[in-house]
């Protein structure tokens, strides 16, 4: 039989997300894999890697089928902001593009918020749903319901009210202003959608399926491009980029609600959630939304930490004028598309990770934890060295003025080479999740974003640097973080930590 009732540690979502795993796969259990992935093999492409001794092809095997619906999602949710910009740009022009820069970082901080609660509520989920307490795992999803409308209601009334003032904070010039104005007044409704979608995502991860919210987002984000361009295309401008995310956000969280009631599905792999929502019966439980707020608090903290950042760099982007903001902006959009593809292989590292420390097989799992290294960084590089090559290609996809091209070409090359550093760290900070080892990752972030980023960023306004100080912020808050989380996995300790929490037998 195995213990659960003990957890050590400071970073109570990670312990529970990984005592929930190694639980699973214990030393007398089989090593499997959740029964909804769809099976994916590219023999010729495993083979090609493992005789370039990346990846040998099992272990590949095992990360794509980990990864490939997390990469799916990641593009689906990436690409509808950098649609809206490209849409923008051509139809408006680089100042409406610095508008959304700037309602958009209040869309992502706020949104962070939600990935936290989101965040705690997988882990509660997870354990007593893997403890055949689907019951009261329900109950964590109505508190993580009722606790996330308490947070983003005020919130979207907040943004709607003082918009201007708001928008105003991060620039002085009035064309970005009035479109950030009226991009963020649109779409902050859309924040209450994302919330009930990010909940649910999780609550279906929790019960080891992310399949369907993968189908689901991915609908979502080809709607929004499809109401993008039509309403863009009406003449509606930035309001009708901010329709297409509210609509679409809205379907979204309309037909993930489906499942989560208890709905079925008629698409082949989609199904409805063992862990359901309903409105009858008690919505409150003291406990289990005290555990929420506790498990989710930290996990709050580090995402807005971790995104707060872009404050002050929008600001001093904004100090050289709009046409920087915006292909600052257009670069960081790039990159995180590019970035896309950690999310599947960071999910990938701390899931089998963790599986071979559950089954005290330290050096498989550091095999694992290497492969997937190796693996992400020639994936990153391989799509890094596309968009470097084409970049005035894909500047001119967000730009239309011939005067603007050179200086987003040039946040496009920056940010690609960055997301090579952003991919690599993805994979060391999910083996280090996976052991347990979390502080390390937490404080790589808050160095290098706080520590050297924003300095050299606003060294940029003092010295010759000029708008050089922003390249170097960039390349900076990714290569810092990871220097510093690839130092940790090659010591060797996040071994003995994952020890604390492993299962044992008896």
């Amino acid at each position: 039989m195995v213990s659960t009732s003990t957890v050590r540690g400071t970073n109570a979502f990670d312990c529970c997300v990984l005592k929930h795993c190694l639980v699973a796969i214990s030393t007398d259990s089989p090593k499997i894999l959740p029964s909804n992935y769809l099976a994916v093999r590219l023999p010729a492409l495993a083979a090609l890697l493992a005789r370039a001794g990346i990846i040998d092809e099992q272990r590949f095997d095992r990360t794509l089928d980990l990864s490939w619906p997390r990469i799916v999602t990641g593009f689906a949710i990436m690409s509808k902001q950098t649609v809206d910009l490209a849409l923008v740009g051509w139809a408006v022009g680089s100042a409406a593009v610095a508008g959304l820069a700037y309602a958009y970082a209040y869309w992502t901080i706020s949104k962070y918020v939600g990935i936290g609660v989101a965040g705690g509520t997988v882990a509660l989920v997870s354990q007593n749903y893997g403890g055949d307490r689907a019951d009261r795992a329900s109950l964590v999803v109505k508190q993580g319901v009722w606790i996330a409308l308490l947070i983003v209601l005020p919130t979207v009334a907040c943004y709607m009210l003082f918009t201007d003032p708001l928008i105003g904070l991060l620039g002085s010039d009035p064309g970005p202003i009035g479109h950030g104005s009226t991009y963020l007044f649109i779409v902050a409704p859309a924040l209450a959608f994302e919330y009930l979608n990010l909940l649910m995502s999780r609550t279906y991860a929790g019960v080891s399926d992310t399949f369907t919210p993968m189908v689901v987002r991915a609908g979502g984000g080809l709607l929004n491009i499809i109401l993008s361009v039509g309403f863009v295309l009406a003449g509606l401008g930035v309001a009708g980029v901010a329709l297409g995310t509210l609509i679409s956000t809205a379907a979204a969280m309309v037909v993930l609600g489906w499942g989560v009631l208890g709905g079925s599905y008629p698409v082949p792999g989609m199904r409805a959630s063992p862990v359901t929502f309903s409105f009858g019966g008690r919505q409150f439980d003291r406990e289990l939304g005290g555990q929420l707020l506790t498990v989710s608090t930290p996990l709050i903290a580090r995402q807005t930490a971790k995104m707060a950042v872009v404050f002050p760099l929008l600001w001093i982007a904004g100090t050289f004028g709009p046409v920087v903001v915006a292909a600052f902006e257009v670069g960081r959009r790039i990159r995180d598309l590019l970035v896309s593809f950690s999310w599947g292989f960071s999910t990938a590292s701390s899931t089998l990770v963790g599986q071979e420390l559950g089954g005290g097989d330290e050096p498989e799992a550091a095999a694992y934890g290497g492969a997937i290294l190796r693996l992400s960084f020639v994936v990153h590089l391989a799509a890094a060295l596309v968009v470097i090559l084409a970049a005035p290609l894909f500047a001119r996809l967000f730009v239309s003025d011939p005067a603007d091209l050179a200086q987003t070409a040039t946040f496009v090359r920056v940010s690609a080479a960055t997301a090579v550093l952003l991919g690599v760290n993805g994979a060391a900070v999910g083996a280090l999740r996976g052991a347990g080892d979390t502080r390390w990752p937490f404080v790589a972030t808050l160095f290098g974003q706080y520590g050297a980023a924003l300095p050299v960023a606003a060294a940029g306004l003092f010295t010759p640097l000029g708008v050089g100080g922003l390249y170097g912020a960039l390349l900076l808050g990714a290569g810092v973080p990871l220097a510093v989380n690839l130092w940790r996995y090659r010591s060797g300790k996040w071994k003995a930590i994952s020890r604390e929490y492993r299962p044992t037998s008896g």
